[in-house]
């Protein structure tokens, strides 16, 4: 047991200074020293938008290099313990507990480490629509738009409801979320792209098996000093009373907002905050997102650089297959990531899922 201590000690040893070098923490050091100076500054919370941008950078920055700190101390807790383990046997056990500890912690900053893009750490905009499949492919929508709500939840993020309009008789005709959090937007692009679905249908009265189809969109909340070529003149804006659910006073007034952007044709709606104002504000966050990724199309002719590829919600276009007939069964096209408990999944298990697609993409 003290052989195989030690062993895993190096080994852990080895990946505490490696994670040192990859998270690059005397830079995030340096950089929060730097944030932490302009936030004392008089006048810091005059531009509340920019202040609580640069307030989420400084946590975001925290939090790692406190793990980091962690992880460096767990280390030497357990070396201090394995020293002292021949001579009493609580030791050896203190020194195991610590290396599993660190382990763990270690697996998280190196997932972490692959969220370096630009609005990795930040929050997301996450959009559900059915593809084809008629009535199914509205109660895929509504089945998704609960997955991601149950996933956020399970990782502590907080979860708001941007847009949800109800479908003709069952499920959702779309649903936008925004979802804030540590790493929400790098972590939540794995999802973008078609969702497939296989069971037997409770639409159809001879049980038969359909094939079903939804399409994610993930996009990033920007912050407030990116620049987006966004004129107010070339934007209609409609209002209308809410037809998704929502507190009282929201179905009983023009509370419901629609943007249409001219140039483009991009149409953005929000009808879940009680407020027109509120629903305004947070469409236009929305807007900002979508033409900014056109720009990045344009700049770059890639749209993977936020999203993924772009693909139609049809069979063949899938990136993750959810089967519930005739077998049980939900498998990540790209990572080739499958589990049996497809219950779990659709109520908010997808870590598994959303680590082992940027593994993949890490890999390639």
């Amino acid at each position: 047991m003290a052989d195989t201590n030690d062993k895993d000690l190096e080994q852990l040893a080895a990946r505490v200074a490696d994670a040192r070098g990859f998270l690059h923490i005397d830079d995030k050091v340096a950089e929060l020293a730097r944030l932490d100076e302009e936030t004392a500054a008089p006048g810091f919370w005059d531009d509340a938008a920019h202040a609580s941008s640069v307030s989420k950078q400084a946590s975001n920055l925290r939090e790692t290099i406190r793990e980091y700190d962690e992880a460096a101390a767990l280390l030497e807790d357990a070396r201090a313990a394995l020293e002292l383990a021949d001579e009493d046997e609580a030791f050896a056990e203190e020194a195991e507990a610590a290396l599993e500890r660190l382990g763990v912690l270690l697996d998280g900053l190196e997932v972490t480490s692959w969220f370096s893009d630009r609005f990795d750490s930040g929050d997301a905009i996450l959009t559900v629509n059915p593809g084809s499949g008629g009535l199914e492919a509205q109660d895929w929508t509504d089945m998704l738009y609960r997955m991601y709500v149950r996933y956020a939840e399970k990782k502590d993020w907080k979860v708001t409801i941007l847009d949800v309009v109800p479908g003709e008789g069952i499920g959702l005709d779309k649903a936008t979320i925004q979802v804030e959090g540590r790493n929400a937007y790098g972590m939540l692009k794995s999802e973008n792209g078609v969702h497939r679905l296989v069971r037997i249908s409770p639409t159809d009265d001879k049980k038969r098996r359909h094939t079903t189809f939804a399409g994610v969109e993930v996009l990033p909340v920007l912050p407030e000093d990116i620049e987006v070529d966004l004129n107010p003149a070339d934007v209609r804006v409609d209002v209308y009373r809410s037809s998704g659910p929502g507190g009282q006073c929201v179905n009983t007034t023009d509370s419901a907002v629609r943007l249409t952007h001219l140039p483009t044709g991009i149409v953005v709606t929000c009808q879940n905050e009680k407020s027109q104002l509120q629903n305004k504000e947070a469409a236009f966050r929305v807007l900002r997102a979508k033409l900014y990724e056109v720009e990045e199309q344009k700049r770059q002719e890639e749209l993977a650089q936020l999203r993924g590829e772009r693909r139609d919600n049809t069979f063949g276009s899938q990136i993750r297959n959810y089967v519930l007939y005739p077998y049980q069964m939900v498998k990540d096209v790209r990572s080739g990531i499958e589990t049996g408990n497809v219950e779990a999944v659709l109520d908010g298990d997808l870590e598994e899922f959303v680590i082992g697609y940027h593994k993949w993409r890490v890999s390639q």
